[in-house]
């Protein structure tokens, strides 16, 4: 089972953004806190409270709806910081001129899952049972064109 945490029009450009987010990527819940507690960049402290409320998120899941869901278990999934819209500016420049410049904007979206003993996600949902896996497709030599052969040039 997947939790969501998003923030939106958060002003820090995405690529600022993307930095503090490659950190935690793959990471459990708790490693993940650490890392943003003791990272100086100024958007660790979002994505700590948006890391807080994707567990929270999960944490409503699990007593409200009744999945069966291991906080323990919890890593980041997936850490994403999108474009928002840009704020154009124009700055005074000398004899007259204006340098034009933009303030980006970043959306973040935050996803938690849980992970199983051997390393596989899991999604347990009471009354739902799991997909079967797909089949494995046999894999074929490449033919061979019979025929002419291209002559050396000499």
């Amino acid at each position: 089972m997947e939790f969501r945490a998003e923030t939106r029009y958060l002003r820090v450009s995405p690529q600022k953004a993307r930095l503090v987010l490659d950190l935690i990527k793959g990471r459990r819940v708790e490693d993940a806190r650490n890392t943003l507690l003791f990272t100086k960049k100024r958007v660790a402290a979002h994505v700590g409270k948006l890391l807080q409320s994707a567990l929270d998120n999960a944490n409503f899941l699990a007593t409200e709806k009744g999945l069966d869901v291991e906080i323990d278990n919890l890593y980041v999934k997936r850490a994403v910081a999108n474009d928002g819209p840009r704020m154009k500016r124009i700055r005074p420049a000398p004899q007259g001129r204006a340098y034009h410049y933009q303030r980006r904007i970043s959306h973040i979206e935050l996803v938690l899952a849980e992970r199983g003993k051997n390393g596989e996600s899991v999604a347990t949902v009471v009354g739902e049972e799991a997909a079967p896996a797909p089949a494995k497709a046999k894999r074929r030599a490449p033919a061979v064109k019979a025929g002419k052969k291209k002559a050396a040039a000499k």
